[in-house]
Formats: C-alpha cells, structure tokens, sequence
C-alpha cells in the first residue's frame, strides 16, 4: 500500500482495495492511522467529483491520494 502511495500519481482508494481485499473504510482508517501512529500523512493529490442528478457525488467520483512530500 506504500508503494502504491507514493506512485508519482497516486492511487485511488479503490486501486488499494482491490490490491489488499481490504474494505475502503479500512484503507481510509489505515491512513488515519499513518499519520497518528507513524507521521506520515496521506494528502489528496486530485479530487474528481462527478455531480449526479441531485448536485450531489455520483458513480464515477474518485479521490487520489498520495504520501506527503517531506519539506
């Protein structure tokens, strides 16, 4: 999954879920937990948000995520 992270164009939350067999709360959960237990942060590299019929998220959205660059 950390190699997955730091892929130059990040990865998807449903890229990792099909890689681990985790669930996607789980894969969200593990990056809360980077950060809290070991200070890496997982920022969002690119948000897509495709706008259904009731202005809110629809299939098709997708967040991309990636390990934060050290300053």
């Amino acid at each position: 999954m950390l190699a997955m992270l730091r892929w130059p164009e990040g990865a998807t939350v449903a890229q990792i879920v099909e890689a681990t067999g985790w669930q996607a709360h789980t894969v969200r959960g593990f990056f809360a937990g980077l950060k809290k237990r070991q200070g890496i942060a997982v920022v969002v590299a690119e948000w897509v948000r495709q706008v259904g019929p009731a202005k809110d998220g629809a299939r098709g959205s997708y967040t991309i995520y990636r390990i934060a660059e050290a300053d």
